[in-house]
């Protein structure tokens, strides 16, 4: 006899038409000459694409102070937010147009997707980290997984994919555990 879903099992997709806001991909200010782009695809175990996920990221302003603390999602095209929220296109790629963080090296990323009984938590490194004690606890192939590729194809940009599952342990995107989350 089938079982009844239940609440863990329906997470969505309801992102697309819940969460998402006009600007949501676009902290950095309008014209702003040290706009970085940010970008990749959300791939499911196989590798095929996961075109209904939700990314958010939070970032560090570029002078490494915490960003936006106030005004969360609002965008009035001049200021620096330090909050994104981007969902992903039926190729499940996405792309988000950001400053280079200061302070920490790093964006932190939440990810939401069908399927998912709970978002996943992870870090997007842009520039060498230094001495960042995450990666330095991790194995080599490991640490891959959270740094971003120069894009050569594009200037000022940054390809970072989100893999849920890999046949190999080093290719599924490494993700975070806080506090009493599961």
């Amino acid at each position: 006899m089938p079982l009844d879903p239940t609440p863990s099992q329906t997470v969505g997709p309801y992102f697309g038409m819940a969460l998402p806001y006009p600007g949501g991909d676009d902290l950095a200010p309008a014209g702003h000459p040290d706009a970085i782009t940010l970008h990749g695809y959300v791939l499911d175990g196989p590798g095929a694409p996961v075109p209904d996920a939700l990314l958010e990221f939070w970032q560090a302003a570029p002078d490494g102070s915490p960003a936006g603390a106030a005004r969360g999602p609002y965008r009035d095209g001049d200021a620096f937010t330090g909050f994104a929220r981007v969902p992903t296109g039926e190729d499940g790629h996405y792309a988000l147009r950001t400053l280079p963080p200061g302070g920490a090296p790093y964006l932190a990323l939440c990810l939401f997707a069908r399927g998912l009984a709970h978002h996943l938590f992870t870090r997007v490194y842009v520039r060498p980290p230094g001495d960042d004690p995450l990666l330095a606890s991790l194995p080599a192939e490991r640490r891959a997984t959270l740094l971003a590729a120069h894009d050569a194809a594009r200037p000022r940009s940054y390809r970072f994919d989100v893999r849920l599952q890999g046949d190999a342990l080093h290719e599924e995107t490494v993700f975070l555990r806080f506090g009493g989350a599961p």
